[in-house]
């Protein structure tokens, strides 16, 4: 029969409908009462494969460090260190190597972060299921459960796999799927039509639990193809892709690769053609290609970064991967929840509305706040704290301040039946004892769905009228309805239409208050040219409202009442209007999925916030998942790129805020790092050009202490920066912008770096004239003039430094001038400074260290030369910022 069920066209890939009629969907699954043989189990198992979220197949470290090692500048490391052996300085190309693996080992380290979202999901399946085999009752493992299996549910049982009921009924916790806090009834019978999957009444899920009462249901989907399944698909199926940073990086690494490669192939061949002889020529090209591969470019970033996370951190924002730092700062959307994102999520009973009085006080308010309160189900913690749904509790808190209290074991004692809130009826019903004999149903849920069970004769018009005024002023609106059952009359069941015939004792509308901070958080957002939308389970006008409160869609904003029923075209429409913001009501996680689809099609950054495990693949999908710390579920956190510890909106903008710092402050020791490339090339060309008349200036390992010694504390101080005013007042940038551009390359090699390598040729020249040596004088180990040639190589190596502090001052600021934002407010950078100066002093006049870099001490008035280069630096540029702010105004 293994064969038989392909044979008959239940094919493995396929899932039968679960809503047919119960006789039909046993024959198309060939099962029945008894359940199946183990034998016909076993085959079952082999063509379906076990019950169970498969994660994908994760990225070994192996090949993640031959990445890393394939990076463009490290590839051209890697050339550098063969053309050292090449020339037999083996010393240098051992040196080049170590640089290359102690730079993919700490990005390695940094950016390893396996995504496990899957495998949380995982975790909701029970270990273990019972199942009807061979007719007779037994625990299997879970992951041995194949489409037609009879398993028995019973209260406490973790369900293993989508089934339909197929007698019974239980109580069932579907909030991991739907958010929903309160258990819902499932019930054997027939399914209703046109209602999400979720909602159907005869149907379980995998991943949820029985709360309640007892059934037997007939397996449908196992694995992969249940709703948990198809949300672990989802988040394997929306990959994220590279961040602007990584991929302009990235961009920027094959820029100066092929600069570097190209400048060392010509000056290669200029060296041989003008007399240079091969291992100088070699020299010479190795020199070129450590000169333009800035080595401390990535680690720096990856650092700074890193140092954007704590700061995070603390604010109440967990970044879970670093390179989200940087697209914070381009984000110029967020999707938003309201409830308790920005709200407080702290419901408190705000209003009443009677048919004999409306909105003003009488005596019906009692009745009517006391019968809320009773048809509730919270229950008090030993700590005298309510436990429950927000709402009820909202409701049990309102009567006591109004003086009618409910206690929970009299409500209870009095309880004759519970009917628990159901979503697709949108109602919740207890049957209570009042006198002896005599029973009476208390309904409360949406007024569209109480308003319809009144007896004639009732003001439905003016309750509607009063719903529309309630939910318009921000607060979610519940009608509270009642029924006395006839003498003697016997418990209802919900089938037999307890909830009919109902007087309505009137309205009650609860207010959640928004945040306080939420208001100025969204101001800023607008400021800085960012959109907000909010995307909601809940009523479009009572959302709407909260949105105005806190100035979303002022002035334009648009609410889309059934967000689930928009298509791609109107969603595409409304998402191009200028200057609007939407709310999406009653909508789904997949509308979350199809709004952060659209957004990135239309070239925005999308931050989305989510709670519930359905959310996942739309966290997946932005740019910026961002998920609740406090009431969100482990799945979302783990598909999240954020986790919010406070659940606050603003600490959302606050994260824009960081990010922008941090994206600006990697602009500035980029311009930092690079400003070092000019001084240090120049050498090497004047040293070609001159057909080796002119002695090289600098040497290769002189150039790595510079680019891995002393210029790396600097840069990561530069990333510590403070944001320069006006940060949050100007419009997201492109997400097409590089990291790198134009200003930024006149202003680091032909600005701050032709300054720089004036100024170390005069200090490198300055010291060979000064004991005599002419063009072409011999400068090599032996001769009279070597020792002053090492010490012209020091010179031009400690004034590569020097000028290395006048830039990191310059770097500080992009427009403004160093006084607004003040010499010391940095103590970093000064530490840097201080590190960098020592370090250079101990290669310059530390013997040991003398030998190894070929360098030696220098006399006073060199080093009062080199001393004037840090504000000649900073001066000149400090001159050019002036200039083009003052063009500028």
């Amino acid at each position: 029969m293994a064969d038989g069920l392909t044979d008959r066209g239940l094919a493995p890939d396929l899932v039968p409908d679960p809503l047919e009629p119960l006789p039909l969907l046993r024959r198309e699954l060939h099962t029945g009462p008894s359940g199946l043989s183990s034998r016909e189990a076993a085959r079952r198992l082999a063509v379906y494969g076990p019950n169970e979220v498969r994660p994908a197949a994760q990225t070994g470290v192996l090949r993640e460090l031959l990445r890393q090692l394939a990076h463009p500048l490290a590839l051209l490391l890697w050339a550098a260190a063969a053309l050292a052996f090449i020339a037999g300085i083996d010393v240098l190309g051992w040196a080049i190597i170590a640089v290359v693996l102690v730079n993919a080992a700490f990005a390695l380290v940094q950016e390893r972060q396996a995504e496990k979202a899957v495998e949380t999901l995982a975790r909701y399946l029970p270990a273990q299921a019972r199942v009807i085999r061979d007719g007779e009752p037994r625990h299997v493992p879970a992951r041995d459960l194949v489409p037609g299996d009879l398993i028995v549910l019973e209260e406490g049982d973790r369900i293993a796999a989508d089934a339909r009921l197929t007698e019974g009924g239980i109580e069932a916790d579907l909030s991991m799927l739907t958010g929903e806090s309160t258990p819902v009834e499932r019930l054997a019978g027939p399914g209703l039509q046109a209602v999400p999957v979720l909602q159907e009444p005869n149907l379980v899920f995998s991943g949820t639990s029985a709360t309640e009462g007892q059934a037997r249901a007939i397996v449908f989907a196992t694995g992969d193809h249940t709703q948990l399944g198809r949300i672990a698909a989802l988040s394997q199926r929306t990959r994220r892709e590279p961040s602007p940073l990584e991929k302009q990086v990235k961009k920027v690494a094959w820029l100066i690769a092929a600069v570097a490669v190209a400048m060392s192939a010509v000056f290669l061949v200029t060296g041989v053609a003008v007399g240079l002889p091969l291992t100088d020529s070699l020299m010479f090209a190795i020199g070129l290609l450590v000169a333009n591969v800035p080595e401390g470019l990535l680690p720096t970033i990856t650092l700074a970064l890193a140092v954007g996370v704590r700061v995070l951190a603390r604010q109440g924002a967990v970044i879970k991967r670093l390179s989200a730092v940087e697209t914070l700062g381009s984000t110029n959307v967020i999707c938003t929840d309201k409830t308790g994102t920005l709200t407080r999520n702290e419901m408190r009973l705000h209003a009443l509305w009677t048919p004999e009085h409306g909105t003003e006080p009488g005596p019906g308010d009692t009745a009517l706040v006391r019968a809320a309160a009773l048809c509730t189900t919270v229950a008090r913690e030993t700590d005298g704290q309510w436990h429950g749904d927000p709402t009820e509790i909202a409701l049990v808190d309102g009567a006591a301040q109004r003086a009618v209290p409910v206690d929970p074991a009299d409500r209870d004692a009095h309880g004759r039946a519970c009917f628990r809130f159901d979503p697709r009826l949108r109602l919740m019903s207890v049957v209570r004892a009042t006198d002896p004999g005599r029973l009476r149903v208390i309904t409360k849920g949406a007024p569209e769905a109480v308003l319809p069970l009144l007896t004639g004769g009732q003001p439905i018009r003016q309750a509607q009228d009063a719903v529309d005024a309630l939910a318009g002023a921000g607060m979610r609106v519940l009608a509270v309805a009642e029924r006395e059952l006839p003498d003697g009359a016997d418990v209802p069941s919900r089938r037999q239409q307890a909830e009919r015939e109902l007087r309505l004792l009137g309205l009650v509308g609860l207010y959640d208050p928004p945040r306080p901070e939420v208001a100025a958080a969204v101001e800023r957002c607008h400021q800085a040219g960012l959109t907000v939308h909010i995307v909601t389970g809940d009523n479009g006008a009572t959302a709407a409202a909260v949105a105005r409160s806190v100035g979303i869609g002022v002035p334009d904003l648009r609410v889309i009442a059934q967000s689930e029923a928009i298509d791609d075209h109107e969603l595409d429409h409304l998402l191009r209007l200028p200057g609007t913001e939407i709310v999406f009501a009653r909508s789904s996680p997949e509308t979350k999925l199809k709004v952060a689809d659209a957004l990135r099609a239309h070239g925005q950054i999308v931050a989305m916030t989510g709670d519930g495990v359905n959310d996942a693949p739309a966290l997946h999908r932005a740019h910026i998942g961002v998920a609740m710390g406090r009431s969100g579920t482990d799945v979302a956190r783990e598909a999240s790129t954020m986790i919010l510890t406070d659940d606050n909106f603003a600490t959302i903008v606050t994260a824009i805020e960081s990010g922008r710092r941090v994206y600006d402050n990697v602009r500035k020791f980029i311009v930092y790092i690079f400003a070092h490339l000019t001084p240090e090339v120049v050498p090497f060309l004047v040293f070609a050009l001159s057909g080796g008349t002119v002695p090289l200036p600098l040497t290769v390992l002189q150039i790595l202490a510079i680019d891995l010694g002393t210029e790396t504390l600097p840069a990561l101080a530069l990333g510590r920066e403070r944001a320069e005013p006006g940060v949050m007042a100007r419009p997201p940038r492109p997400s097409s912008q590089g990291v790198i551009n134009k200003d930024m390359l006149v202003r680091s090699w032909g600005w701050l770096g032709t300054v720089s390598a004036i100024l170390v040729m005069t200090a490198f020249f300055y010291v060979l004239w000064r004991a005599g040596w002419h063009p072409g004088d011999p400068t090599g180990p032996g001769t009279p003039l070597h020792h002053s040639y090492l010490t012209a190589t020091t010179a031009t190596f400690a004034g590569i430094v020097t000028c290395q502090v006048g830039t990191a001052m310059a770097a500080r600021t992009d427009h403004a001038a160093l006084r607004d934002i003040g010499l010391f407010t940095n103590p970093l950078l000064l530490a840097g400074i201080a590190f960098e100066l020592a370090f250079t002093a101990a290669l310059v006049y530390a013997p040991p260290l003398q030998h190894i870099f070929g360098t030696a001490a220098l006399p006073l008035d060199v080093v009062l030369l080199i001393a004037l280069f840090p504000p000649l630096v900073w001066g000149t540029d400090e001159i050019r910022r002036w200039a083009r702010r003052r063009h500028h105004t």
